[in-house]
């Protein structure tokens, strides 16, 4: 998973990931069947972490607590110590040709999905008075997402925490006022 997410899908080589795994090819092949499922194996227990879960949105308090949950997991994860910097959904995306088109479709459509649980809570929120009904579901969904994507360039290019967490904050200005509701 790390050297997908430093590299990106189509820069990360075979031997790259059987020098990294300690196996050999026919290994990865056996366990995996190609280079792409053992791809998407990877994406799938980046997004089975703490920042991008479902359970995180499900269970936040509010849809404006569930948001910024994701921002500020996202601003700890593509700025940690342990892990490359940037968001792996995003880098591997930019990195595929048009010979991987259906790899960057699938990262596409695994970041719609994050995006659709997000709306699907500010939709709830709405529907139940968190919110004012005059609230613009997606595009409050849609400026979550593109922040969190846009917190993925910087922080590769060696952006300090800090700096993230007050482009987050800045971000969350952009939040209904719950005391605006109607």
């Amino acid at each position: 998973m790390l050297l997908f997410w430093r590299h990106g899908y189509e820069a990360t080589s075979l031997s790259d990931l059987t020098g990294a795994m300690g196996v050999t090819p026919p290994s990865i092949y056996a366990a995996f069947g190609d280079k792409k499922r053992l791809f998407l194996e990877a994406v799938r227990r980046y997004l089975s972490g703490p920042v991008m879960s479902e359970q995180l949105i499900e269970e936040a308090p509010t849809a404006r607590e569930a948001a910024w949950g994701l921002l500020r997991g996202s601003v700890i994860l593509f700025t940690g110590e342990d892990t490359p910097p940037g968001c792996l959904l995003a880098s591997s995306a930019i990195s595929c040709s048009a010979a991987t088109a259906d790899v960057q479709a699938k990262l596409a459509s695994l970041r719609s999905g994050i995006e659709g649980l997000l709306t699907n809570r500010i939709a709830a929120a709405v529907a139940s008075s968190e919110l004012s009904g005059t609230t613009d579901i997606e595009a409050l969904a849609g400026h979550a997402m593109a922040v969190i994507q846009g917190l993925s360039t910087p922080a590769r290019d060696g952006a300090s925490r800090d700096k993230r967490v007050r482009i987050e904050t800045s971000a969350m200005l952009a939040w209904p006022d719950p005391d605006t509701r109607r």
